[in-house]
């Protein structure tokens, strides 16, 4: 029994190399899943709008609230290290003052312990959780784009945002008069 191999140093070699491992295999796992989402992303099969239900001057801005069609198949952008999927359907526009508005209009968690079937959203008519609201009163008359994004929230790693193709987007423009 030598003194330099107490117990003590013992258990700390012990302790030391599986943290060690642990951050070998944490590292392996986030490097395992680069280029996935970039490559494995949702299918968008429609995001329309539906109905625009009003376009009102609320406050001294303008307010805009819509129903949209939402289509998406959310199964090819889980793998074994995402943990959710935050979806969000975003609308943008152009103003003179402001050069690129996105306002968050409807938002998901969907996790991965969740059933296939529920990872596919298909609804018509979801009417907006947050309202169509610019900062001045610039709303009408513009032209506004609907875009589907997500944030993948991997178990180790980092977090990717992702977002529908520029040539699938749907647009719509927005009467010149309050409704």
């Amino acid at each position: 029994f030598h003194w330099n191999h107490t117990v003590w140093v013992r258990l700390n070699a012990v302790v030391f190399f599986g943290l060690s491992a642990l951050l070998g295999f944490s590292v392996l796992a986030a490097i395992s899943k680069v280029g996935h989402s970039w490559y494995h992303q949702p299918v968008v099969h429609k995001l329309k709008l539906k109905k625009l239900k009003s376009l009102k001057s609320h406050g001294g801005v303008d307010r805009a609230l819509l129903n949209f069609d939402l289509h998406v198949d959310l199964n090819p952008a889980f793998h074994w290290n995402i943990k959710q999927l935050f979806v969000y359907v975003v609308a943008s526009y152009k103003t003179e003052k402001n050069p690129n508005n996105q306002i968050v209009l409807w938002d998901k968690i969907v996790e991965a312990t969740d059933p296939p079937e529920s990872k596919i959203i298909k609804q018509d008519s979801i009417f907006v959780k947050y309202g169509l609201v610019d900062q001045g009163a610039d709303l009408r008359g513009r032209d506004v784009q609907l875009q589907i994004m997500w944030d993948h929230m991997p178990l180790t790693g980092l977090l990717y945002m992702g977002k529908q193709d520029g040539d699938t987007l749907s647009s719509f423009t927005l009467p010149y008069d309050y409704r």
